[in-house]
């Protein structure tokens, strides 16, 4: 079941667009912003909102990296494994990641402060290795850089 809130900002998006089906990537990210994932609940409830099928909506949900069907944690932080983050040393950050915060990809930490995820590129080949928290994108990154933008995140 949809927030009228969240049916509010759906149907606004749905304007913007010749069909309904149009908006479901807008829809999933309206609700992964009120509820910080996407629950089958959603998936569902979207579908029923853009007259679209279940199967339609998952499709779209997990095709994109960045809708997440899970819960995570309150900070998302995204690895870059592209090939020039992998290149430019992202082994080390992510090791360095794993270590500080003591989970691996696709975990979150106990405090639900952090889950750290994968993403193939961030194109941001040119300054790697590169890393996003939440809409924050870092580049250039070293272990001490690392050290500094962790400490932001509460």
């Amino acid at each position: 079941m949809l927030s009228e809130v969240e049916k509010k900002e759906i149907q606004e998006e749905m304007k913007m667009y010749p069909v309904a089906s149009a908006a479901c990537l807008s829809a999933l990210k309206i609700v992964q912003e009120h509820r910080g994932w996407v629950s089958d609940e959603g998936v569902k409830a979207v579908a029923g909102m853009l007259n679209m099928s279940n199967e339609e909506v998952e499709s779209v949900a997990t095709f994109y990296s960045r809708i997440y069907r899970k819960p995570v944690g309150r900070n998302v932080i995204l690895v870059c494994d592209g090939i020039s983050c992998m290149i430019m040393g992202h082994e080390n950050i992510y090791e360095h990641i794993k270590e500080k915060l003591g989970i691996s990809y696709g975990e979150t930490t106990s405090d639900d402060r952090f889950t750290v995820l994968p993403i193939s590129c961030l194109g941001d080949c040119d300054h790697a290795p590169s890393l996003m928290v939440n809409n924050d994108h870092y580049n250039e990154l070293t272990v001490e850089k690392l050290e500094a933008i962790l400490s932001q995140y509460k």
